[in-house]
C-alpha cells in the first residue's frame, strides 16, 4: 500500500468490513469514556453521565445513518425493528441475550489464553461488579421502575435482564419482606454437565453479581446466596439467591 492508499481504494467488501470497525470504534470509544467518567466522578454519577450522553447520542447517531442508508427512524429506534413482528423481537431479544453471554465467553478466554485463568477470573469480577451496576440502572431507566421500587420492582427488573432471555428461572414471594430467586436452567452449568464435566464454581462472581444489581434496583435490598456452585443443590435448581428489603431505623 502507498501513502496516498484511501478508503476510496477499497474493494466493495473492504469498505463494508470498514463501516463494522468504525462501528466498533464507536462502541469501545463510549465505553473508555464512561469507565473514565467512572474513574474521575464514581460510578453513580457517571451512570447519571452516561444517560445523558446516550440519549443524545443515539438519537445524533442513528438520524445520520438513517439518511445515509434511507431508513426511517424516530427516537433512535429504526422504523424496520418496530414493524416486526411481536414473536421475531421476542425472538431477536433471546439471540441478543446469547450474544452478550457468548461474547463474556469469549472474552474470559481471551484473557486466560494471555494470561492465566486466574488473572481472567480477576478480570470476570471486576466486569461483573460495573455491568451489573449499570444493567440494573438501565433496565430501572427504561422500565421506569422510580428511585427505590423495592422488591417487586427487583422481581420485575429481573426479567429484564440478558442472562433471563437464555435460561429458565423461577421467582417467588418467601414472605412481605423477601422473595427467593432460583436458576432452574442454566445455559453454562447444563453445556457442562452435557460434557461430563463439574459444575462451574460461580459463588464469588454471583454474589457479586446479585448484590451490584440489587443495589442498582433499591439499595434497601440485602442479598443472600441459598446455594451456587461449588455448593451442593438439588436436580431443580443450580443456585439459588434470598432478597430481603432491610428494615429501615
Amino acid at each position: 500500500m502507498t501513502d496516498g492508499f484511501a478508503p476510496e481504494d477499497l474493494t466493495t467488501d473492504r469498505l463494508a468490513e470498514l463501516c463494522v470497525l468504525m462501528m466498533h470504534q464507536i462502541l469501545v470509544h463510549h465505553t473508555l469514556y464512561f469507565r473514565e467518567a467512572e474513574h474521575q466522578f464514581g460510578m453513580d454519577r457517571a451512570l447519571e453521565i452516561l444517560d445523558d450522553a446516550w440519549k443524545k447520542s443515539l438519537q445524533a447517531q442513528m438520524r445520520r445513518v438513517s439518511r445515509t442508508l434511507g431508513f426511517e427512524e424516530k427516537d433512535g429506534i429504526p422504523d424496520v425493528l418496530r414493524s416486526l413482528p411481536r414473536e421475531t423481537l421476542l425472538q431477536f431479544i433471546k439471540a441478543l441475550g446469547t450474544n452478550w453471554l457468548t461474547a463474556d465467553g469469549i472474552w474470559f478466554q481471551a484473557v486466560e489464553r494471555a494470561f492465566t485463568m486466574l488473572d481472567a477470573e480477576r478480570c470476570a469480577a471486576s466486569c461483573v461488579m460495573r455491568f451489573c451496576t449499570f444493567e440494573g440502572f438501565s433496565i430501572k431507566r427504561f422500565l421506569g421502575l422510580g428511585e427505590n421500587p423495592g422488591l417487586g420492582g427487583l422481581k420485575t427488573a429481573l426479567r429484564f435482564r440478558p442472562y433471563h432471555q437464555i435460561n429458565v428461572q423461577t421467582i417467588y414471594d418467601e414472605g412481605p419482606e423477601s422473595i427467593v430467586f432460583q436458576m432452574n436452567q442454566c445455559i453454562v452449568q447444563t453445556t457442562r454437565k452435557k460434557k461430563g464435566l463439574q459444575d462451574y464454581p460461580c459463588k464469588s462472581t454471583g454474589l457479586v453479581e446479585y448484590r451490584s444489581f440489587a443495589r442498582a434496583i433499591d439499595p434497601r435490598i440485602v442479598v443472600e446466596c441459598i446455594g451456587c456452585p461449588p455448593d451442593p443443590h438439588p436436580d431443580d435448581w443450580y443456585c439459588a439467591w434470598r432478597f430481603t428489603l432491610a428494615a429501615q431505623g
